[in-house]
Formats: C-alpha cells, structure tokens, sequence
C-alpha cells in the first residue's frame, strides 16, 4: 500500500481534500506553508499518521483564502486564533491566523508528504513552531505529551536541533545519539 491510500484510508478520503486545498492556494499563488504535525512528518525519520492539516497563510491572504476555500466547498468556523474547515473527508483543517506564525510561508520548501505535493515550514519554524505549542500551559495534557514526542521526533532526525532546545526541554527528552 502506498503512503496515500494509507493516508486516505487513516483519513476517510483525505488525500482528496488536502490536495483540493493545495490546487486552491497555489493557483491563487498564495504564500503557505503546512505547520504542526505534516511538517513534522516531513522532517522525523517516519511519519506518523494525522488527521489535522494545519497550516499558515501570509497574513494579508487570510481573508482571500477563506473564501478561496468556501468556494471550494469546505466549511468554515472562525475562531479566535484560527479558520477551520472541512471537506468531506475526516481530515480536519486548520489556518492559524496567529502572528507568531507570519513569516513561516516564506521560508517554507517544497515537501512529499504521504504522497502529497505541499509545502511545508522549515524545519527551524517546525522546530519552533512544536516549542511553542507545547509551552503553552492551557494546552491540554495530551496534546502537550504529542508535541513533547514530535520535538523528539525532530532532535533525533536533525542532533543539531538539540542546542536550541531550552533547558527545560533537555530535561525532557534524550540527547540524540550520534551516528
């Protein structure tokens, strides 16, 4: 089985949906970047299956994606820090509209994940963008365990992230063993 129809199989069709959302932002030539776990999956040694798209658009292309993506068909709920939609399939999609994330689509690279053509942040921006998320203490518990385990993920495929992890963080996770 390849790594998209185990993809679509995990997500109830969502490889459709994510590459309905690809098609749409680049023949709009909108600046994004997929941040959370897909960038992670691009970034860590293997992948692990998610059904959360989350991603970041130039701050002044939010609106005009929105409606890009209603258009398109998905649904759309606004919330204080993010856009969500859904398609018809399981995969849940997530535009961050927080600040922090703003510059992420610049420095974004061209990514296979699950066998899907996107674009996903750099791996210093994914790094910093799990640091970030797990550090927020209202975040709950297990979300905050993934995030730990994904920063993991990234120290253990890149050892040189290890030294810009925090103290905090050291104490958390392993130093990567170098080969």
């Amino acid at each position: 089985m390849t790594s998209k129809r185990f993809y679509d199989w995990q997500t109830s069709g969502g490889t459709d949906d994510v590459m309905r959302l690809v098609d749409c932002l680049e023949r709009a030539n909108i600046a994004w970047c997929a941040i959370g776990g897909l960038a992670v999956n691009h970034w860590a040694e293997q992948p692990m299956v998610t059904q959360d798209v989350d991603l970041v658009v130039a701050s002044e292309s939010v609106e005009r994606t929105v409606a890009l993506l209603e258009a398109e068909g998905f649904l759309s709920e606004r919330f204080e820090w993010s856009v969500n939609f859904k398609g018809r399939s399981a995969v849940s999609i997530q535009l961050s509209t927080e600040e922090f994330y703003r510059n992420y689509p610049a420095r974004a690279v061209p990514a296979d994940v699950h066998g899907i053509l996107l674009r996903v942040a750099s791996l210093e921006d994914t790094l910093g963008g799990k640091i970030k998320a797990w550090s927020e203490p209202a975040r709950r518990q297990s979300k905050r365990i993934k995030d730990l385990a994904d920063i993991a993920r990234l120290v253990e495929a890149h050892p040189r992230l290890w030294d810009v992890l925090s103290d905090d963080l050291k104490r958390q996770i392993q130093h990567p063993i170098k080969a």
